[in-house]
């Protein structure tokens, strides 16, 4: 069984460590693990054992940009213990990983922690970070603007949003197809179970003095909603290429 050592926190004598069965995780699936409590001198009582997937996202306050930690989701493993001096005891879990965990792609980070007694609670320095794949509809997409679409992928960043608290942002430069006349197109995706919402945003090439003007005041970029069904993911990555196409030639 690979091992994935994550969170390690002492209470009193008393150590909890978290592993996980697979440190390669992936939206939507099952994560299995234990948490393993080893006894120190003497008796000990934890109130309850919680772990919390979390990232951090970029915001910027007052003109500096600091990362904030974002609390994805959180799962309670064990309450009311009291582990006897010298006990060690394994508690086995499983969850399933928020469908909304962003890949670890570019400079976005994914990690695991172990609260313990207040719920709730969780200590910053006991953190371990673990590899998140693409949910297989994100990536499907990503295949699409990459492969058939020609983009390159710039960044990709965690970010503070006011709508939507925080989200995953996704800069392309345009291949040699969109060269001419966008500048970037930035990505935003939202998953759900049965269909994925993206937002583009288009950021047009300025041409002639009408786009100068148009660049100076901030009036070339436009935003779209577009959304992918199940059955639209089965068609392949070419009938997804041919929908973004026909939304972006829409802003050229």
């Amino acid at each position: 069984m690979l091992k994935k050592w994550l969170a390690s926190a002492g209470i009193g004598n008393t150590t909890v460590d978290t592993q996980l069965e697979n440190d390669q995780l992936i939206p939507g699936n099952e994560v299995k693990g234990r948490v393993v409590i080893q006894g120190g001198n003497a008796n000990q009582e934890i109130n309850q054992i919680n772990l919390f997937v979390m990232t951090e996202a970029l915001r910027e306050v007052n003109d500096r940009k600091t990362y904030e930690k974002v609390k994805l989701d959180s799962f309670t493993v064990g309450t009311s213990l009291t582990i006897d001096e010298g006990e060690k005891r394994e508690i086995d879990f499983q969850f399933t990983l928020p469908i909304h965990t962003p890949p670890t792609l570019g400079k976005t980070k994914v990690w695991v922690q172990t609260g313990l007694d207040v719920p709730n609670a969780v200590d910053p320095k006991d953190r371990d970070y673990v590899t998140v794949k693409s949910h297989h509809n994100m990536e499907a997409v990503l295949e699409a603007l990459t492969n058939e679409l020609g983009f390159r992928l710039r960044k990709v960043e965690m970010e503070y949003s006011r709508r939507y608290n925080h989200v995953q942002e996704f800069e392309f430069l345009p291949g040699s197809e969109f060269h001419r006349d966008l500048d970037e197109l930035e990505v935003m995706f939202f998953l759900n179970e049965n269909h994925l919402e993206l937002i583009l945003q288009v950021d047009r090439r300025a041409k002639g003095l009408g786009g100068l003007f148009a660049e100076a005041l901030d009036m070339d970029e436009n935003f779209v909603k577009i959304a992918f069904t199940s059955s639209q993911f089965n068609e392949g990555t070419s009938s997804i290429a041919a929908k973004l196409r026909q939304t972006i030639n829409q802003f050229k």
